[in-house]
C-alpha cells in the first residue's frame, strides 16, 4: 500500500462529449451491444489497486467496480482497415475509476477476458494490459443479450462470468451516476514502472435502461476486490460507439 497519497488536481468536467480529438489515431476499433454493471465500492479498498500517481475517482464520496460485457469489433492500427477476424471478439472487463495529478479522469482495467489468443498474448507482453484468455459468447433472442465466458488462460482457472439483460427504453437524458460510469476519455496503466494515460474518443453514448435477468460471475473477486455482496446499483445496454484511441502520454501523472 501507499505510503503517501499521490498528488492529485481538481477533476476534469464530467462531459457525455469527448473534451480532446485523435486526428492521428493510435487504435481505431467499435465497441458493440455493452452491458454495464457496477456496484458501489469504498475508495479505501480501491486505492491500492490504482497505478501509482491516480487515486480513486468518486462521486458523492462515493467510487465503483464496472462490470462490463461487450463486442469488440474490427480492431485496427492507425487509419488501417480494422482486423475482421482477430480484431472481433467478445470481451468482459473488471474497472475501476481513476483521476490523476492533471485531474484526468479515467479507466483501471483489472483484467479484460477476451476469446481470441493472440491479441490477449500481444496486450499482456506488449502492452502489459492484464487481458486474460477465455471461452466467451454473446447471444441475442429478442431483446435479451446473454453473456458467458469461462478463463482459459492464465487463469485463475474457473473464473467465469453469466451476465443475461434485457434492453429496454433509451434514456433521454442520463444521470450524473449514468455519465460518470460511462463518460470516460481515457485509461490509466503502468508501463515497464512508468504511467501512462491513454486517451480514447467517440460519440456520445447511445444509452438503455436495462433489466439484470441473471449475474453468476466470480471475475470480481478474481481481480482482488471484494465479491459484490449484492445486486449492481447500476444496469445499463449500449449498442454502441465507434472508438479512437489517441497516442499515449507517457511520463509522471
Amino acid at each position: 500500500m501507499r505510503q503517501t497519497p499521490p498528488r492529485t488536481a481538481v477533476p476534469e468536467p464530467i462531459s457525455a462529449d469527448p473534451p480532446h480529438t485523435a486526428d492521428r489515431p493510435l487504435l481505431t476499433q467499435s465497441w458493440l451491444d455493452l452491458a454495464f454493471l457496477h456496484w458501489a465500492a469504498d475508495p479505501a479498498h480501491v486505492a491500492p489497486l490504482l497505478p501509482a500517481g491516480t487515486v480513486p475517482d468518486t462521486l458523492d464520496g462515493v467510487t465503483y467496480v464496472g462490470l462490463v460485457a461487450f463486442r469488440m469489433h474490427r480492431v485496427g492500427w492507425f487509419r488501417l482497415p480494422g482486423i475482421p477476424y482477430l480484431g472481433s471478439f467478445p470481451e468482459t472487463n473488471v474497472r475501476l475509476y481513476s483521476v490523476d495529478a492533471h485531474g484526468r479522469r479515467a479507466v483501471v482495467f483489472r483484467s479484460l477476458d477476451a476469446s481470441r489468443l493472440i491479441p490477449v498474448a500481444i496486450g499482456r507482453t506488449a502492452f502489459r494490459i492484464p487481458y486474460v484468455w477465455s471461452w466467451m459468447t454473446v447471444r441475442h433472442d429478442g431483446d435479451t443479450v446473454t453473456y458467458a465466458g469461462r478463463r482459459r488462460w492464465p487463469g485463475p482457472r474457473g473464473a467465469h462470468s453469466r451476465i443475461a439483460v434485457r434492453v429496454g427504453e433509451r434514456i433521454a437524458e442520463p444521470t450524473a451516476l449514468e455519465h460518470f460510469l460511462t463518460a470516460r476519455w481515457g485509461m490509466h496503466t503502468e508501463f515497464l514502472g512508468r504511467p501512462v494515460y491513454l486517451p480514447n474518443t467517440h460519440p456520445r453514448w447511445p444509452l438503455h435502461r436495462a433489466e439484470l435477468l441473471d449475474c453468476d460471475e466470480g471475475l470480481i473477486a478474481a481481480a482482488g476486490l471484494p465479491a459484490p455482496a449484492g445486486p449492481p446499483v447500476s444496469v445499463l445496454y449500449s449498442p454502441g460507439v465507434p472508438v479512437r484511441f489517441g497516442r499515449p502520454s507517457l511520463g509522471r501523472f
